[in-house]
């Protein structure tokens, strides 16, 4: 089962905010390029977004439908049912973690690799995932304000300003200049993949730092991240069981069945903690905690049903000669958001 390198770069960063967090001059200056951090994340995802082949990705609209429900709809219930293992499991911060990851946007990369060594659909894959992104920009934010309340900023003026100047603008401004700027961040995906993780690392760092000074680690002890790991197991298991044989009880064939699986279980690690940082500011800390700990989760399992996903039978069809899911060209390519 694989351990994530970048995961273990988030648990040095949270190690070394808690042994050097930034304090007075130095917080400001962390919260400000934490800041434009985010803004730079979002308008890059808008410049790798191709509008019309996400538009060309809507073809397949009864998959995409499928995977944003299991997203934004059924995860959302489950998150909101856990409310009752609080304080049993969960303390009441930790709950509010829970539950802003069961509003947080697809993942596209892994879930477009996990679907590959499946052997799924890989092009329904990318486009539910980049759906989800483009989706989550406006649908988290409102259902965390909706369903988290107050402490995630609520509907207060200035939180919906934070949300459209550094989430939703920078996007905007991406997809308008993709024309002339796509084909230099095409070329050059590699390098400015390291900036975005480097950002994240930056927002994370500023995040745990405010937590620290603040006093909120206090509040968490072994017991309670033993409880809130058991939960997230159930979670993600309830998910890929509901993903699959719903799947198959609308009547999706086996490779769409592999891609709503992988694209409707998961959460992006990407598009959650620059979120959590602008709607939870000085909490974002233990907000971020249980989605890096499902991100985890989400990886070690879904490569163990991955791979044995790619032993299965193929259909008849299929051995004589029909064209495999990756070779589709119906459901679109859209690239990936993040």
């Amino acid at each position: 089962m694989p351990i994530d390198p970048y995961i273990l770069l988030l648990l040095g960063t949270v190690g070394v905010a808690a042994l050097l967090p930034a304090r007075g001059t130095g917080a400001d200056v962390a919260s400000g390029a934490s800041t434009a951090a985010i803004a730079f994340l979002f308008f890059l995802y808008g410049t790798r977004l191709s509008t019309r082949e996400a538009v060309e990705g809507f073809k397949h609209w009864r998959l995409h439908t499928t995977v944003l429900a299991c997203t934004f709809v059924v995860f959302p219930l489950l998150g909101l049912a856990a409310r009752g293992l609080v304080p049993v499991l969960l303390t009441h911060p930790l709950y509010q973690g829970l539950l802003f990851l069961t509003l947080v946007p697809s993942t596209v990369q892994s879930s477009i690799a996990f679907t590959s060594i499946a052997r799924g659909n890989v092009p329904a894959a990318i486009c539910a995932g980049s759906f989800s992104s483009l989706a989550g920009i406006v649908i988290t934010p409102l259902l965390a304000a909706a369903l988290i309340g107050g402490n995630a900023g609520g509907f207060s003026a200035d939180s919906l300003l934070k949300i459209v100047l550094q989430l939703l603008v920078p996007f905007l401004a991406g997809q308008v200049l993709r024309r002339w700027i796509g084909g230099f961040v095409t070329r050059h995906k590699k390098v400015l993949g390291y900036v975005d993780r480097g950002s994240i690392l930056l927002v994370v760092y500023t995040a745990f730092s405010e937590g620290m000074v603040q006093g909120i680690w206090h509040q968490v002890s072994a017991v309670r991240l033993a409880g809130l790991l058991a939960v997230e197991a159930v979670l993600l298991a309830v998910m890929l069981t509901l993903t699959w044989y719903g799947g198959k009880a609308l009547r999706f064939d086996r490779e769409d069945r592999i891609a709503i699986q992988f694209a409707g279980s998961k959460k992006s690690l990407a598009s959650g903690l620059p979120m959590a940082s602008v709607l939870f500011g000085a909490h974002a800390s233990l907000a971020v905690l249980p989605l890096m700990l499902f991100h985890q989760m989400q990886l070690m399992v879904c490569a163990v049903i991955a791979k044995r996903r790619s032993h299965d039978p193929l259909p008849e069809v299929m051995e004589a000669g029909a064209p495999t899911a990756g070779s589709r060209t119906a459901v679109g390519t859209a690239t990936r958001s993040g």
